[in-house]
């Protein structure tokens, strides 16, 4: 498969090769035209540990309305990929989610703030609440624009990683 990623304003050419039956399971990257010695492992949903030539890292991906926001030790990179196959699907259209959606915990950890009420109007991308896991506030925010029709969770609660904190609608 091979995509194209938009970093910071510039696009790479990403073809993800399956090697699965001769390498245990580990999945050949070439980027830009170059081979890259990469394994990336999904931890928790949203968190990845990456081994690249023998250097180990933690990404953290999160939707956001232009695509994806992606934190690497400190540092947020703003993200879009571009499938050919979802273009022609879509025929172009606005990427924001449609009908009813769930806003969800990234990772398990604390609510230390709510952001919106029920019955409030939210932008797509507009915090709905901070969650603290591993000493670090990540703000969760709303998937799409639309009122808040439930909101799951208050302030102090522990919150699973996955677990719904409000759906908007």
């Amino acid at each position: 498969m091979t995509l194209t990623i938009e970093i910071g304003g510039k696009a790479h050419t990403v073809e993800i090769r399956s090697q699965a039956a001769h390498t245990n399971g580990r999945v050949a990257w070439v980027v830009n035209g170059r081979a890259i010695d990469a394994d990336a492992v999904e931890v928790s949903p949203g968190i990845y540990s990456i081994l690249i030539g023998g250097n180990s890292f933690e990404a953290r991906v999160e939707r956001d309305p232009g695509g994806l926001r992606i934190t690497i030790a400190g540092r947020e990179y703003q993200a879009r990929i571009r499938d050919p196959r979802v273009w022609r699907r879509n025929r172009g259209s606005a990427a924001e989610a449609e009908g009813q959606q769930s806003v969800v915990a990234p990772m398990p950890g604390k609510v230390i703030r709510v952001l919106v009420k029920a019955g409030d109007e939210v932008e797509a991308g507009k915090g709905v609440c901070v969650v603290e896991a591993m000493k670090m506030q990540n703000e969760v925010r709303s998937p799409k624009s639309g009122k808040v029709e439930r909101l799951l969770v208050s302030e102090g609660q522990t919150v699973g990683a996955g677990e719904v904190l409000a759906i908007v609608s």
